[in-house]
C-alpha cells in the first residue's frame, strides 16, 4: 500500500493564517521604524542651520542676511526646508514633510523654542509633545 505524500488543505491553510498573523503585526511595526528613521533627516538640518544662524548673528549682531537662511540646504529626501527671517534679531527655521512623511512640521527659532506638528496624512498616534518644547521623535509625543 502506498501512502499519500503532501499536505492536507487543513494543514495549508493553517500554515497561510500563520503567515497573515505574522504579517499583521510586523508592517506596521516596520513601517513605524522606517519613518522613526526619516525624523532625524530634519532634525540635523534644523540644528545645523540654527548654528549657523547664531554664528551668523554672533559675528554681524542681526539674523538678516544670513547665508544659512539664503542658502538652504537642497530639499531632503523626505523633507522641504525654508527659513524666515521676520526681524534683525528673530527668525524662525521649518522643515515640512513630504513624501513619505508628509503631515510632519518641526520648527526652532532664535530662543531655541522647538516644535512639532502632525497633520494628516501623518500616521495616527503621533502627537505634538507637552509641554512643546521639543522636537517629537517616536509616536505617542516621546521627544
Amino acid at each position: 500500500m502506498k501512502t499519500q505524500r503532501g499536505f492536507t488543505l487543513i494543514e495549508l491553510m493553517m500554515a497561510l493564517v500563520v503567515v497573515a498573523i505574522l504579517t499583521a503585526i510586523a508592517l506596521p511595526a516596520y513601517t513605524s521604524y522606517i519613518i522613526r528613521g526619516n525624523v532625524p533627516e530634519a532634525t540635523a538640518n534644523l540644528a545645523t542651520k540654527q548654528v549657523q544662524m547664531e554664528q551668523w548673528f554672533q559675528d554681524n549682531r542681526t539674523y538678516i542676511g544670513a547665508p544659512a537662511c539664503n542658502n538652504l540646504t537642497p530639499p531632503g529626501k523626505n523633507f522641504d526646508f525654508s527659513c524666515t527671517v521676520q526681524t534683525a534679531t528673530t527668525f524662525t527655521l521649518q522643515a515640512a514633510g513630504r513624501s513619505s512623511m508628509a503631515g510632519f512640521s518641526y520648527t526652532v527659532d532664535q530662543s531655541n523654542v522647538k516644535t512639532s506638528a502632525f497633520v494628516s496624512p501623518a500616521p495616527s498616534g503621533w502627537v505634538a509633545a507637552t509641554p512643546n518644547n521639543c522636537w517629537v521623535t517616536n509616536v505617542g509625543g516621546v521627544c
